[in-house]
C-alpha cells in the first residue's frame, strides 16, 4: 500500500518541536533581559511635576509651593439656599400644560428655570417679569415671579 503525500515524517515533526523549543527559550531570555526585577529602587520611581504630569525626573525644588491643608476642598463647597435681590427678565419659553418654563435674565443673559408653583399670575412667552432666584438641586430657579 502506498503512503499519503500529506503525512509528515517523524524527522519533520522532531525538527518542528525543536524549533518551537528554541523559540520558547528565546522568548524566555527576552523576558529576563527586559524584566523590572533586579532594577534599583530609583529606576522604578515615578514623579509628578508641577502640572500634574508623570515623569521619571524628580521635580525642581525651586518650583515647590506650600499648600495649607485648610485650603484644599474635597467635594463641592456648600451652597446656601438664599434668595437674591429682585431681577428682571423675559420669558423665553413657557409650557402651561406642563407648568414650567425659562426666563432669560436681562442683566446676565442666563437662562433660569421657572415652575408654575412660583408664579403669582399666569405667564406666556415674551412676557417681561421680575423675580428672585434661589438655588435648587439642579441650579438656579426663579421664585416670586411677577409680570412687570
Amino acid at each position: 500500500m502506498a503512503r499519503s503525500q500529506s503525512s509528515e515524517t517523524k524527522k519533520e515533526k522532531e525538527k518542528r518541536k525543536l524549533q518551537k523549543k528554541k523559540e520558547k527559550e528565546q522568548r524566555k531570555e527576552d523576558r529576563k533581559a527586559n524584566s523590572m526585577k533586579g532594577k534599583s529602587f530609583e529606576d522604578m520611581l515615578a514623579y509628578v511635576d508641577e502640572n500634574g504630569n508623570i515623569t521619571s525626573v524628580p521635580p525642581d525644588p525651586s518650583k515647590k509651593r506650600s499648600v495649607r491643608a485648610d485650603d484644599i476642598l474635597i467635594g463641592a463647597p456648600k451652597q446656601d439656599h438664599v434668595k437674591n435681590a429682585m431681577r428682571t427678565g423675559k420669558v423665553t419659553f413657557y409650557n402651561a400644560a406642563k407648568g414650567y418654563g425659562f426666563i432669560k435674565d436681562s442683566e446676565s443673559q442666563e437662562s433660569i428655570f421657572v415652575h408654575s408653583s412660583a408664579l403669582s399670575s399666569p405667564l406666556k412667552e415674551n412676557d417681561t417679569v421680575s423675580f428672585q432666584t434661589e438655588r435648587g438641586p439642579k441650579g438656579f430657579t426663579a421664585v416670586n415671579v411677577k409680570k412687570s
